[in-house]
């Protein structure tokens, strides 16, 4: 057995693989090829977004993949503008849609602000509005279990407020070197699953001196350090790659940590994301 055989229960009592398969940066002509191959060397996680614009090529993917549909975990996203039930309702029959598929696994709200007010205004209404529109679509069967990403304490206890469903998933930026313990602690307290993107984290990570060395005390990269890290830290783990020889690797996380080394990871401040600090994710807010 390996790490693509582990899953987490989340409260719904829905399993989730604990490695996943990111494919933001992945053409749409591209990505249902990337999804067949990590379907082959034994993923059954894949998560994409309306925003990556390549839910069709994923939709694809899963189709042709020559699995069951039931053995695969399908993640989409909530564009992050979708303040509006009504908006909502729509965006989730698209993806559907464009996914080709009978149901979704898990969708979130991809942020609890528009990108170009990331961490800005006052939006508590609006994502009360679409969490209500994702309740309601959980409810029917179009999607098995529903969540957030990118929301800070606050805005999960905005949603909590009227929600009927407490979120089942809030995937957040966490990686050696941005380790948010203190929110990671409270989504644990409310039987909300993490999901790690960008585990391998950016830039100078991959040169840190320190994790250099630790990486190879273990005999593995850099990448599987910082995957296994995010996996010990009990999240889901969601490297991004359309290159099958990284995919592989990426699943090679068959080691422990020690305590001492998850404490120095955790520990770690190292948050210089290079070119990536164009996205409101990586740009420090």
């Amino acid at each position: 057995m390996t790490i693509l055989d582990e899953t987490y229960t989340l409260a719904n009592g829905v399993e989730i693989p604990k490695l996943g398969l990111g494919t933001w940066f992945i053409d749409d002509d591209q990505v249902a090829e990337a999804v067949r191959a990590a379907v082959q060397i034994g993923y059954r996680n894949i998560d994409t977004a309306q925003a990556y614009g390549n839910e069709r090529g994923v939709g694809e993917g899963v189709r042709t993949a020559g699995v069951p549909r039931g053995e695969l975990f399908v993640s989409t996203k909530l564009a992050a503008e979708i303040k509006d039930h009504g908006q909502a309702v729509d965006a989730i029959d698209e993806s559907l849609e464009k996914l080709g598929i009978e149901y979704i696994d898990l969708m979130l709200i991809h942020s609890p602000q528009p990108w170009d007010d990331f961490r800005g205004g006052d939006y508590a209404e609006g994502n009360r509005e679409a969490w209500r529109a994702l309740e309601e679509a959980h409810q029917v069967g179009k999607i098995r279990s529903i969540g957030v990403s990118n929301f800070q304490q606050r805005d999960l206890e905005n949603i909590l407020r009227g929600a009927a469903v407490v979120p089942h998933v809030n995937q957040l930026l966490v990686h050696a070197g941005n380790t948010p313990s203190q929110l990671l602690d409270h989504c644990e307290d409310k039987r909300i699953l993490v999901e790690a993107y960008s585990p391998i984290a950016h830039g100078a990570i991959l040169q840190n001196a320190e994790v250099q060395a630790m990486a190879e005390k273990y005999g593995v990269s850099v990448p599987q350090l910082c995957i296994r890290y995010t996996l010990q830290l009990g999240t889901v783990s969601l490297p991004k790659t359309a290159n099958p020889a990284h995919m592989r690797a990426n699943a090679e996380v068959d080691f422990e940590i020690s305590n001492d080394d998850m404490d120095t990871l955790r520990g770690l401040r190292d948050v210089d994301y290079g070119e990536h600090r164009a996205f409101p994710v990586y740009s420090g807010k």
